[in-house]
């Protein structure tokens, strides 16, 4: 194993006893048009009212920090939808309310997700000034014909004019590319991710493309439109990836990102690490560990609480809700511990240091193993799927091209 590796292995959780970091991330539901492989929540309006949108953003954040007031705010994460479409004083004034109810780290890390359209970039250097640091272009692609099938709007000159603006302008910069998109060999896709690398600086986000439901690709391909790589050509085709990834000093510190050490996305990991989060805006999730009394364990006793929240998907019915009672709360339930495990899991595993006990019972309150299948993770152990690490639950780079079926084997 490279030091490289054993770094990141050893990497220090974001939160430990102690210290109690919190993630905040802001929906902005709009988008231009909607792409054919996007399930996301998003939704193309002609006209959105601004004033309204930002006032409702602002409230809703308001509550949500009433149940979290003790954190401090280590990211901030504009996603859509397009946030780049926002205002730039909308933008500002949410990182400035933020700094209001909470704490905030010195080094902060405030990612705004972009398009790279002409009509978007052009405001980069405002939203600099407003606080924004880090930038994610989606560029999916440097190949015009892939643009087009994807169904983005942009041209390969305006990906990489987008790129440059952005080094030149923010602290760090990232951007998404799609493969495993159809046809594609493994020739094309080095020469392609080559061509990426030469763009990249310190961190890229590469996805395999996969049909969900209730999307244009998803009817099309059910269809015969297109078909996808195979299981042997997609594994040979994130096989190099990795390859090529590591040989430019990019580590897969999850699944599917990759940086240089120290340039990793704090905001991600704060999601695969089991950090507290908020959720702001249509359909955004969170997950609060808060204090619950106990009672008949005698005076003062306390247990941790984890709490699952989900907001109103429609933007419609989201801004009512928001306007009439200060939040669109559509889910506000208890995690149970079963179904906590299961989550950290797959949230995890697809890390390469994977899941350390004792940071997980410094932040769940209890021991993970109890809820584990020790005959399954000693069988895959064997078969080379997972590490014989006494202190932590982690895949092998085998056990992460079949996680799915790993995290579903390995709960008792």
């Amino acid at each position: 194993m490279s030091n490289t590796s054993l770094n990141i292995i050893n990497r220090p959780p974001q939160q430990v006893q102690g210290d109690k970091p919190l993630a905040v991330y802001i929906h902005w539901p709009f988008c231009k048009s909607k792409c054919p492989y996007c399930d996301f929540n998003s939704h193309v309006r002609e006209q959105v009212e601004q004033d309204r949108w930002k006032s409702a953003l602002l409230r809703e954040m308001e509550t949500m920090a009433a149940h979290l007031p003790d954190r401090r705010v280590t990211s901030i994460f504009f996603g859509g939808g397009t946030p780049s479409l926002m205002p730039v004083a909308t933008v500002e004034a949410l990182i400035e309310r933020v700094h209001k109810l909470w704490p905030v780290a010195g080094d902060i890390e405030i990612t705004l997700e972009a398009n790279p359209t002409s009509v978007e970039t052009h405001s980069f250097r405002d939203f600099k000034q407003a606080g924004i640091n880090r930038v994610s272009l989606g560029v999916q692609s440097l190949q015009a014909s892939e643009l087009k099938f994807l169904g983005r709007e942009h041209s390969v000159t305006e990906a990489r004019s987008a790129i440059e603006l952005a080094q030149k302008t923010f602290d760090r910069y990232s951007f998404d590319l799609i493969y495993a998109r159809p046809n594609q060999t493994v020739a094309a896709w080095e020469a392609e991710l080559n061509e990426a690398l030469m763009l990249a600086d310190g961190h890229l986000s590469l996805y395999q493309l996969t049909i969900e439901e209730n999307t244009a690709f998803h009817h099309a391909y059910a269809k015969g439109g297109f078909t996808l790589p195979n299981e042997s050509e997609a594994e040979a085709l994130y096989r190099q990836t990795e390859s090529i990834m590591a040989e430019h000093g990019l580590f897969a510190y999850e699944v599917s990102n990759y940086a240089k050490p120290g340039q990793e996305s704090r905001h991600n990991l704060a999601y695969w690490q089991g950090v507290d989060y908020i959720g702001v805006g249509p359909g955004a999730h969170g997950r609060m560990t808060l204090k619950k009394e106990m009672p008949s364990a005698g005076p003062q006793q306390e247990q941790n609480l984890r709490i699952a929240t989900a907001t109103l998907k429609s933007p419609e019915r989201w801004l009512e809700a928001v306007e009439r009672k200060g939040n669109a709360i559509d889910v506000w339930q208890e995690v149970e511990r079963q179904q906590e495990a299961e989550e950290r899991l797959m949230m995890g595993l697809r890390l390469p240091e994977g899941i350390a006990y004792a940071v997980f019972e410094a932040q769940a309150g209890y021991d993970l193993r109890p809820y584990l299948n020790q005959s399954r993770i000693d069988l895959y152990v064997a078969k080379g799927l997972l590490a014989d690490d006494p202190e932590r639950l982690r895949t092998t780079l085998n056990g992460r091209l079949v996680l799915g079926t790993l995290t579903a084997e390995l709960l008792a």
